[in-house]
């Protein structure tokens, strides 16, 4: 290694340009001429120094060690300034004394490098004191470490001798300088090649090229993606700003409507109370009470009844005298003409003599056979205009009366609402906007509302608690509109009615959003119409059993409990469309731990609407009654009598009350069938499996759900088909017809 200057002496830290890998006896006399070099006045040159201490430890380190292997290998000798120390040579002379190694330089030269006669490993240099495999530099003491004492001003030629003893001699010439007794420092050599550094520089400066360019272009991408973020906030912003003045200008014009609707109605009810009726405040006593007052449309109709009775009997009267009348007929015709003598003698007798002062009347003139059938027709004819009068006032009178109901339920209706404190369009828990009432219970309301998030039309269901209750009261109110709410929201079928939400206002307030239905009741629509056609009839009762089915398919399965007309809803209002069942608010939950192989107990006995329960719920002993499915079964068997026949089955014109204390349905051992109006013999026999008396011979759901009559007709023809096949091998004369006719 060779160690040059532009000047012939080192004036400061060499280059990495200037430095060879292959040692020469030049670069010794550079290393010694490094160490030994000092300024005239006898300090080493401080510029140099600081350049030296400006390179990075690292390459310092190998600079230090390149040095100095170069001034130990120059000589053959190790380089270790220990005294006594064993170098590689010491060690394979003491071990093969009088034999002579053969120079192993082939390799050497053919890599380029020549270390004397005989050369060793740079490996071989790391065994020996003081190394331990550290830097060459940290086995060097801190005096010959410090890079004001590296350099002297010997020239580049000079070299060190062979064979040293001291590493005084080596690094300081003259200059005597105390050192310790032993000395050892490490010498470590790299195969690193500039061109190997220069690539290795380059390829981790193409590297540091490509991750700045890519941190450059994904802040560039985070930039245009904040920008977008920025828009999209903007806009979405602007959405929302717009979305919120559709959303006021929607509540707007809903309430706009409404108002409109409330006026309309209240000013046709204010018409209809003179047309129709109203209700006056009638004292009785210290109390008041409201008596219902008809309207001048029903009055006009009693004077019509009235003056058609009374024609009738002015018809009647008058064909009793024409009666009287009556010419006698061919047999009777003689009679008179052979005794009239003794008729007049008897008439003088009777009316007296001539001078009598008492003037009798005269007997009706007889009318001859064609005036008195000429009479008679006329009179018949006057009694059957006068019968079809009476009986369009009746039906006119009927149609009014279901008029009137409707304006009287509207006359609550309004009264309600405007007693209430939702009168005046709230919006409920941010969503929902009330519009106007719907109807009023024992301590709820019902308000259509529409639903500004999902942009329809609900049923909220107000529950107002009374506040003159005590906590405990309150409490399972609330807990038993909870399980309703539980109970009701895990349901879903086209043929119940949804429940959407639930939500509390305050402590004594809650709600629970519904599935809005547009039309009325089935309670509503028989107190219009009585009855409705079996067909009709047929086909509600099939929407109510499937929704049953599905009640008692879902795990747990569940008891309605209180299935009447008033809980069926007509999607359309009227009988021949789709049907929802609602309020589950009695429902029973038959779970593995309550319902066993004869049912579950009726812990609620007393609760429900008394003319749609079965016998069972209505035995009193000492553990309660065991109920099942078949509860729903009974219920649908009386509704079914009551679309049919326009009546209840049992307890038609008496009160709960006075259901419970005759034992009414606890008597209805067996329906009993009006003559009018005619139905099928396949529909009684329905409705007597639904209201089997002992439960044990009524059906349940799934067999309801199975029965023949509720089937489609084509499998109602292909099942009497096969039953009429069967009786073809029993019989030889063939059925008349296969087909079930109502």
């Amino acid at each position: 290694m060779s160690v040059q200057s532009s000047s012939g002496s080192l004036e400061g830290p060499p280059s990495w340009s200037q430095l060879s890998t292959s040692p020469t006896p030049g670069s010794a006399a550079a290393a010694r001429s490094l160490l030994n070099h000092t300024p005239p006045s006898g300090r080493p040159r401080e510029g140099a120094m600081d350049e030296l201490h400006s390179l990075d430890p690292r390459r310092q380190e190998l600079l230090e060690a390149r040095f100095t292997g170069v001034a130990s290998g120059s000589t053959g000798s190790t380089g270790s300034c220990s005294v006594g120390a064993k170098t590689p040579e010491k060690k394979q002379s003491e071990s093969s004394r009088g034999r002579k190694r053969k120079a192993e330089n082939q390799n050497e030269s053919s890599q380029g490098k020549s270390i004397g006669g005989r050369g060793h490993k740079i490996s071989d240099y790391f065994e020996y004191q003081g190394g331990n495999g550290s830097s060459p530099v940290r086995g060097i003491p801190p005096a010959i470490r410090s890079p004001q004492n590296s350099h002297s001003h010997s020239t580049p030629s000079s070299s060190v001798r062979p064979n040293s003893p001291s590493p005084t001699a080596l690094a300081f010439g003259d200059h005597s300088i105390v050192q310790p007794k032993q000395l050892s420092f490490k010498i470590t050599q790299t195969d690193l090649t500039m061109l190997k550094l220069a690539a290795l520089e380059s390829n981790k400066n193409q590297d540091l090229e490509k991750k700045e360019g890519r941190i450059d272009d994904l802040l560039r991408a985070n930039c245009d993606l904040r920008r977008q973020i920025d828009e999209q906030q903007k806009l979405l912003e602007k959405y929302k700003e717009r979305l919120n003045k559709c959303i006021s200008m929607s509540k707007k014009l809903l309430i706009e409507k409404s108002t409109q609707e409330k006026l309309s109605s209240r000013e046709k009810s204010m018409q209809d109370r003179l047309r129709l009726g109203h209700f006056t405040t009638v004292r009785h006593g210290a109390s008041f009470t409201e008596q219902w007052t008809d309207g001048f449309a029903f009055q006009n109709l009693v004077k019509q009844q009235e003056w058609v009775n009374q024609q009738r009997e002015d018809i009647e009267r008058q064909r009793k005298l024409l009666a009287k009348r009556k010419p006698p007929t061919a047999n009777n015709s003689q009679a008179p003409s052979t005794n009239s003598e003794p008729k007049q003698r008897k008439n003088k007798a009777v009316n007296g003599a001539e001078n009598d002062p008492f003037v009798r009347p005269n007997l009706p003139q007889l009318l001859t056979l064609a005036e008195y059938h000429e009479q008679e027709e006329i009179f018949k004819l006057r009694l059957g205009h006068l019968k079809k009068e009476e009986a369009e006032i009746q039906a006119e009178l009927e149609r009014l009366e279901r008029v009137r109901n409707l304006h009287i339920r509207e006359l609550k209706r309004i009264n309600n609402e405007d007693n209430s404190q939702f009168k005046d369009h709230p919006t409920l828990n941010e969503r929902y906007l009330l519009l106007h009432l719907l109807g009023r219970g024992g301590f709820s309301e019902v308000y259509k509302a529409f639903d500004l998030y999902e942009q329809r039309y609900a049923a909220v269901k107000i529950h107002q608690l009374n506040k003159s209750w005590r906590d405990e009261k309150k409490e399972n109110y609330h807990k038993h509109a909870c399980r309703e709410y539980r109970i009701h929201k895990e349901l879903d079928h086209p043929r119940i009615v949804k429940l959407y939400d639930y939500f509390s206002l305050d402590t004594d307030t809650f709600c629970t959003v519904l599935e809005y239905c547009e039309g009325n009741d089935l309670d509503f629509y028989l107190k219009q119409h009585k009855l409705m056609s079996e067909k009709e009839a047929r086909s509600i009762v099939m929407q109510i059993v499937n929704a049953l089915r599905y009640l008692n398919e879902i795990k747990p399965p569940i008891i309605h409990y209180d299935l009447k007309p008033g809980n069926i809803l007509l999607v359309d209002g009227t009988a021949c469309g789709e049907i929802k069942i609602t309020d589950f608010g009695l429902s029973k939950i038959m779970d593995d731990d309550s319902y066993g192989v004869d049912g579950m107990d009726l812990t609620s006995q007393g609760a429900g609407t008394y003319w749609y329960l079965p016998p069972e719920c209505f035995v009193v002993g000492k553990e309660p009654p065991k109920i099942s499915n078949k509860v729903d079964v009974w219920s649908v068997g009386v509704i079914f009598f009551q679309c049919l026949y326009g009546r209840k089955p049992f307890g038609h014109n008496q009160s709960q009350q006075d259901i419970l204390q005759e034992n009414t349905i606890l008597k209805a051992t067996e329906v009993q069938f009006p003559v009018k109006p005619v139905v099928s013999s396949e529909a009684k026999a329905f409705i007597r499996r639904c209201l089997a008396y002992r439960k044990e011979d009524r059906f349940d759901v799934h067999q309801l759900a199975n029965d023949p009559y509720l089937l489609p007709h084509m499998r109602r023809s292909n099942s009497s088909g096969n039953l009429h096949m069967a009786g073809l091998t029993a019989s030889p004369t063939p059925p008349s017809s296969s087909i079930i006719t109502y």
